[in-house]
């Protein structure tokens, strides 16, 4: 009996990280409630705070959940620059990249209760394109840590852009102009 309670424990914890991300990518997060998040995850309102203690708790599962599937698309040990970028790109196309765009304003506030873990997050994603970018040939003058500011701003302008105005950016054919930027760059 306990191993199918803690199944649909884990099930239903899910369901909610699920339908709260969704929302907080569509609403934000101050925008979005308990109430919304039990609607669209079918699973009854006292389960969310049991779940994750509060929001604010419920919001930084919803983003380290993201984070994981962001990790797995974005492989450090990649062997060259096609593979990092492909990651990269692979998961801003995914609809739960947009709750990152989303909740951008919101980690701007100084009083936000996710700004520190949105820095956290930037500080992961560079340094694991730090570590890459240590691998290979650089340009004279040119540093790992700096690479990483770079490809990161160029990844997320492209995402934000493509997001705000899909009709307009072509996706495939900004992500094609970064990739022989850098990859001229990095010869």
């Amino acid at each position: 009996m306990g191993a199918r309670r803690e199944q649909t424990s884990r099930e239903s914890r899910e369901l909610i990280l699920a339908a709260a991300a969704e929302l907080f990518a569509e609403k934000g997060y101050r925008q979005t409630t308990f109430a919304d998040v039990a609607e669209r995850s079918q699973i009854s309102r006292g389960s969310i705070p049991w779940h994750f203690g509060s929001k604010e708790g419920l919001l930084v599962a919803v983003l380290e959940h993201s984070v994981e599937q962001l990790n797995d698309q974005m492989h450090e040990d990649a062997a060259g620059l096609d593979q990092l970028l492909d990651g990269a790109i692979s998961y801003l196309r995914l609809p739960i990249s947009k709750l990152f765009v989303t909740l951008l304003v919101e980690a701007l506030e100084p009083d936000s209760p996710i700004h520190d873990r949105y820095v956290a997050i930037q500080d992961t994603l560079r340094e694991r394109i730090r570590v890459w970018a240590e691998r290979h040939p650089l340009p004279e003058g040119v540093t790992a840590s700096a690479l990483s500011v770079a490809i990161m701003g160029a990844l997320i302008g492209i995402h934000q852009q493509w997001r705000l105005s899909p009709g307009k950016i072509d996706l495939d054919e900004a992500f094609a102009a970064l990739r022989m930027l850098l990859a001229g760059a990095l010869m």
